[in-house]
């Protein structure tokens, strides 16, 4: 007989990176099944409107997970507005691509203190919580590239490898507790963040309810592994069980080693404007961009993770 799923009703859940793509979508599933949800996101204003338009009682704040300060007063903050905190959603991240010789040193720095540091200090903060309560939910949003090196994304990969390691050694440490670890990895979803680039050979691009449904099954369920779609973890799992040569031919046929290498850097022009501009504070006008080391540009720390 299949276990029953838990609810998730009154659970107060924190989503980083939440004003849009996969974070909004979450935030907006949790609360049609009774989650009392906070976002945090670096653009305050629009995890304020976005919690508006969600309604429910979700509450908007800002939050830079860069930086420990931020994310301790954001995670205080929602306790003290929604009550002990039950779920932690790390799922601010940025993806730049192109040539791994074109990244510039401040590029890699963003990424690895976007998506890995600001995991590490949101893991670090909810356990924190967690242990004395003696139980609770972390969730961390990876990426298929987490468990394979695509071209065009090295840096990436490597701080999604690292966010799998993470939470695969956090979830070893907690296992004689009811605190649970989900690894979540989608392929390419349909966000700002992976505009202007194709889709895997024969996997739709995922949409971000897609990811959504799934984290929302994965706290219902204490899934681990949460693939998005379900098929390229299967895909993956084949690979690792077979010749090398036969996992690059299988690479190679649906041409994953070119997705990153193919972004049309046009249609992501948007995007990557948008993510490489400073949050300035209020009155604050801006400055006059130094000249970027590489054609390639550079992105900040704000926007959803894929």
């Amino acid at each position: 007989m299949a276990k029953a799923r838990r609810s998730l009703a009154g659970k107060v859940v924190a989503i980083t990176g939440g004003a849009r793509g996969i974070g909004r979508a979450t935030a907006a599933a949790l609360i049609t099944h009774g989650a009392r949800v906070a976002i945090g996101d670096i653009e305050a204003p629009l995890a304020e409107q976005t919690a508006q338009e969600l309604g429910s009682g979700t509450v908007g704040l800002a939050l830079d997970v860069t930086d420990r300060a931020s994310f301790s007063g954001f995670l205080e903050e929602v306790e003290r507005r929604l009550g002990p905190l039950d779920v932690l959603i790390n799922n601010a991240g940025i993806m730049p691509v192109g040539p791994f010789l074109d990244e510039t040193d401040a590029t890699a720095d963003r990424i690895i203190d976007i998506n890995l540091r600001g995991v590490i200090f949101g893991s670090k903060l909810a356990l924190e919580r967690f242990f004395p309560r003696g139980r609770g939910h972390l969730v961390n949003i990876a990426s298929t590239a987490g468990k394979a090196g695509i071209p065009g994304g090295a840096t990436y990969c490597a701080s999604k490898h690292a966010v799998v390691g993470l939470s695969e050694a956090i979830r070893g440490e907690v296992r004689s507790t009811d605190i649970d670890v989900s690894i979540v990895m989608p392929v390419g979803v349909n966000t700002d963040l992976y505009s202007g680039l194709p889709a895997v050979r024969g996997f739709k691009t995922a949409e971000p309810e897609d990811v959504a449904n799934a984290i929302v099954e994965a706290l219902q369920t204490g899934r681990v592994d949460v693939y998005v779609p379900k098929s390229i973890g299967t895909l993956l799992r084949s690979n690792a069980l077979v010749p090398r040569r036969v996992a690059d031919l299988i690479t190679r046929l649906t041409k994953a080693d070119q997705v990153l290498l193919s972004a049309d850097q046009v249609t992501r022009a948007a995007y990557l404007q948008r993510t490489s501009d400073p949050v300035l504070p209020a009155g604050a006008a801006p400055t006059t961009p130094a000249a970027p080391e590489t054609p390639t540009p550079a992105p900040e720390r704000k926007t959803e993770m894929v």
